[in-house]
């Protein structure tokens, strides 16, 4: 099988918890450069997060926000871009408040949100790690209202619970056929040890938008097959996208579900150099 495509997740499979990267991954990707390899950041972050590692990895092309945005990195140009719609955001926000869920919005280059906890919590941590992140975070005092008096750009929307459990509110949101949403385990095993807790929370973006269609759609705009794909990954999210690539890869640290699904689970964890065993494995 000839490679064509590498796609890859960032946190928790290039970086590593401690936002570390091992310097073999760093030679890996220009492994890949060097054989004229298109390099694919797949990412649930915003690309004015990612900018400064895009560019320290000198990728060709960005997937932000879960499959929200595509962007050339090379050119600069915008190849996708789906928002969520302000109607979608107010139904959402209103069902979660209900149930005293909290709730943060991702833009372009902000959070909103009333508090910062759990994965906003996390986000405000790592950015002050790292100057260079121009993410800002945009503290309301109520993000319902906020959101009706302002035309908001919302890539994704985040509703986290500590205490509950959010599987049947994604059901409740399975109505509205203009969003989706991935469940995200962060218990037990999977613990954010950043913040030092236990939740669970759901990313919301616009229908038919996840990290696997827009590889797919990425894939289309350049000609290349699925089956010439090298995709890998750590999290659920990144379940569909290694399924369905040619070689799907899951790092020794993934979630269960995604090594399941993965052709190939590398022998070394994130810090040992989880991407380069890969690469050198199959390019």
């Amino acid at each position: 099988m000839s490679i064509k495509l590498v796609a890859s997740d960032l946190d928790g499979t290039i970086i590593d918890r401690n936002n570390n990267i091992a310097p073999q991954n760093f030679e890996a990707i220009k492994k890949v450069l060097k054989k004229n390899i298109p390099f694919v950041v797949c990412t649930g972050k915003s690309y004015s997060v990612s900018k400064k590692i895009c560019d320290q990895f000198q990728a060709s092309f960005g997937i932000f926000g879960n499959g929200t945005q595509i962007i050339d990195l090379r050119s600069g140009k915008e190849i996708l871009r789906k928002v969520i719609s302000q109607k979608d955001l107010l139904f959402i926000i209103t069902l979660a408040k209900r149930n005293n869920f909290h709730v943060h919005i991702y833009t372009d280059s902000e959070i909103i949100s009333e508090k910062l906890e759990y994965m906003d919590l996390r986000n405000f941590i790592l950015k002050s790690q790292n100057a260079n992140d121009s993410l800002s975070f945009n503290i309301v005092h109520n993000i319902l209202t906020y959101v009706e008096n302002n035309n908001i750009n919302a890539f994704s929307i985040v509703v986290t619970t500590e205490k509950a459990t959010l599987l049947n509110f994604k059901k409740i949101l399975s109505i509205n056929n203009e969003i989706d949403s991935v469940f995200i385990n962060k218990r037990g095993k999977y613990r954010d040890d950043i913040i030092g807790k236990d939740y669970e929370y759901l990313n919301i973006s616009p229908i038919n938008i996840n990290k696997n269609e827009a590889l797919t759609y990425l894939a289309n705009f350049l000609h290349i097959s699925k089956n010439d794909i090298m995709a890998i990954g750590d999290n659920v999210n990144d379940l569909e996208m290694v399924k369905n690539a040619g070689i799907g890869v899951a790092v020794n640290e993934a979630y269960d579900d995604l090594k399941n699904v993965a052709k190939y689970v590398t022998s070394n964890n994130v810090s040992g150099g989880a991407f380069a065993e890969a690469i050198d494995k199959f390019i």
